[in-house]
């Protein structure tokens, strides 16, 4: 029967105590004893009992974060039953499913009119609003700043002609 090696290389069964040899558990525990240390000296780990210690700390805050999360989800769902949101809402896409990048795409024309204003997103909406608002001020105010210059001009004429 093959012998357990370590990182050095293979053991002869000569090397090796003989109670060790005995059964296959005993193999396996000595082999297990052979495996590499990853932890090395430099490492500045706890040792003995205050490792134990560190590992339980460790996995108490591993476990106290994914309790955290948990929750989180939970109460998250809960809040969205009771508001009656639509599990749609939650459901995740189609797979293969690209969802539309907002705010960038093709000119509009008369034939994509209907099909890209369904693809807007609320902020694409409000800036479109707020554009349009904006060029209707503009207009309003150039309207209102040539009628100011006409008027103007209507009583320089009629100034002219007395």
């Amino acid at each position: 029967m093959a012998s357990p090696s370590n990182a050095g290389g293979e053991h002869n069964n000569a090397d090796i105590d003989p109670i060790w040899m005995s059964s296959r558990t005993s193999r396996q525990i000595y082999a297990l004893g052979e495996v590499e240390k990853t932890d090395g000296p430099e490492d500045n780990l706890p040792q003995g009992e205050e490792r134990s210690e560190q590992f339980v700390l460790e996995v108490s805050e591993y476990f106290e974060r994914l309790d955290a999360i948990q929750v989180a989800i939970r109460s998250s769902l809960a809040h969205m039953r009771q508001s009656r949101i639509a599990p749609s809402a939650i459901n995740a896409p189609p797979l293969g499913a690209i969802p539309p990048s907002l705010g960038v795409g093709l000119p509009v024309t008369e034939d994509t009119t209907g099909a890209n204003e369904a693809n807007r997103g609320l902020q694409e909406e409000r800036v479109d609003r707020d554009a349009w608002v904006g060029i209707l001020d503009a207009l309003t105010r150039l309207q209102a700043a040539k009628e100011q210059e006409v008027q103007p001009e209507a009583h320089q004429a009629m100034d002219t002609r007395k």
